[in-house]
């Protein structure tokens, strides 16, 4: 929900322009309004509810008199996974209503209600109406019926086809596919996207073969298989699919292109034929590349729904977030880059807290994965994300008989790191305070350790600190690396003071 409000705002600015100087003048009078520290409630109240007041009180009362109140649309609440932002947006417009019951106002949510939302719904100012006690056929049956009027004023292929053959979906058509999806709308607009997509060079079908298919597809879940079917042959299919069904938020397609180091046109080979799906846009002006609808990331994330098209989420978090480090590696400069790095270990590691042995052996996988040579970012990126996580994350994710492990691998990556003949370790250690990691958030942590970790990670640093000593002897001898002598003779005493451990015997 963090910009929930601003784009709340934005649309209000749009919808009524009278709103727009009042919206300017708040977040003037407060700068700070849109950061993290600021509750959405507040936010809510200076950039939705007092601008929309101002401007009603103004030339728009006497038309809100004679036309009615305003209406505030929000679809999917649901699908929010901030759960917390949710009840605190719908406590705070209670809140408001409660105070300010004539105002021209109204709020639409459209959702599931689970429980945090249940729970605070059963209060005066709010109207319930259960959709599942609504018949919906006719409702479904009347979106297809114009959708394919609209899609065969704009595809010559289905006017030839009327015009030899008579209507199409003929009536029977449209029966059979309005029983086919059991009054989900979803189903019924994920089926329309399916049967009238263009045709492409992997799938020559028009739109007349198609619709006899779509009746054989068994629910959502059929339907994503089979589309995702038509791309799988493709070689960066799978990366593909896996970045956007676990992006913390979405990109255009030259943005994931270059994430994957790849090509634009290849990875708009794959999406073309997923776009019953997935929204492709047209050029990256025009938007990012997002799910049709949510359910395709829970069938993509849960293996006995999706089969061979699963994606893992705690390697693929992984992995993305190391694309994003490099994609940030090679071009020094980009704090945006580094907050995605973040989000995205920080996705991978929620997954395994309290598997300790899970989490070494995807870490230990990883870097089994990654070629041989040019890895030097890979070195970088681990110290920063091992050291990242035992300061952000509290060592929650290893318990404290491994902690000797994240340490002393952040510590030997730190050494790997520094030893690479590569200019851009240079900027890499500039951004370093004393060994803290690039994204680390500046609060202080303190650990207690088991005599047996302690130990551990003594004799581990030790022997650390004693083969960079060794090998500083050699590293020196380059010129192309000196900026880095000072950092190692800091980091050599880093390992013997660490070596040094207080013991803590649980």
């Amino acid at each position: 929900m963090n910009r929930f409000a601003a784009t709340l705002a934005s649309q209000l600015a749009v919808a009524i322009p009278a709103s727009a100087p009042f919206i300017e003048a708040a977040v003037k009078a407060e700068p700070g309004l849109l950061t993290d520290g600021v509750s959405l409630g507040t936010q809510l109240e200076r950039l939705v509810y007092e601008p929309f007041q101002a401007a009603v009180r103004g030339s728009l009362f006497l038309k809100t008199l004679f036309k009615g109140a305003f209406l505030i649309v929000i679809d999917g609440l649901d699908e929010c996974e901030d759960k917390r932002g949710v009840q605190e947006f719908i406590n705070h417009a209670l809140e408001f209503f409660k105070k300010h019951p004539s105002i021209p106002l109204r709020i639409l949510v459209t959702s599931r209600v689970e429980q945090h939302i249940r729970a605070i719904l059963k209060t005066d100012g709010v109207l319930v109406e259960n959709l599942d006690n609504s018949p919906s056929d006719e409702d479904i049956k009347r979106f297809l019926q114009v959708s394919f009027q609209m899609a065969a004023k704009r595809d010559p292929i289905i006017q030839a086809y009327i015009q030899a053959h008579g209507d199409w979906p003929s009536f029977y058509d449209m029966d059979d596919l309005t029983e086919h999806v059991g009054g989900s709308f979803v189903l019924a607009s994920t089926i329309f996207k399916f049967i009238i997509h263009p045709a492409t060079e992997d799938d020559l079908s028009t739109p007349m073969d198609r619709l006899p298919l779509s009746l054989e597809i068994n629910g959502l879940d059929g339907l994503y298989a089979q589309t995702l079917a038509r791309s799988q042959h493709h070689p960066y299919f799978r990366d593909i699919i896996s970045t956007i069904a676990l992006l913390r938020n979405p990109l255009p397609v030259v943005s994931i292109a270059d994430l994957l180091n790849i090509e634009a046109f290849e990875a708009i080979q794959v999406l073309l034929n997923l776009q019953a799906i997935v929204h492709v846009p047209g050029t990256d002006e025009e938007g990012d590349v997002t799910l049709c609808h949510s359910s395709l990331r829970d069938f993509l994330t849960t293996e006995s729904r999706s089969g061979p098209f699963f994606v893992l989420p705690p390697p693929n978090y992984l992995t993305l977030s190391y694309r994003f480090f490099c994609s940030a590696f090679r071009i020094h400069g980009r704090p945006s880059a580094y907050d995605y790095v973040d989000s995205h270990w920080g996705g991978f590691v929620i997954e395994l807290i309290g598997s300790s042995c899970r989490f070494i052996s995807e870490v230990e996988q990883f870097k089994a994965r990654q070629p041989g040579t040019n890895r030097t970012p890979l070195h970088a990126f681990l110290c920063s994300a091992l050291f990242h996580n035992f300061l952000v994350f509290g060592g929650r994710a290893i318990p404290n008989s491994d902690a000797s492990y994240t340490l002393t691998e952040c510590a030997t990556q730190f050494v790997l790191a520094v030893q690479c003949l590569d200019d851009r370790i240079g900027l890499w250690l500039d951004e370093l305070q004393g060994g803290v990691a690039l994204f680390y958030d500046g609060n202080h942590r303190s650990f207690q350790f088991t005599e047996h970790a302690c130990e551990l990670l003594k004799h581990n640093l030790g022997q650390l600190a004693l083969a960079t000593v060794h090998d500083k002897v050699f590293l020196t001898s380059s010129s192309d690396i000196s900026y880095s002598e000072k950092r190692l003779r800091r980091f050599v005493n880093l390992c013997f003071t660490l070596a040094q451990l207080e013991r803590k015997s649980t």
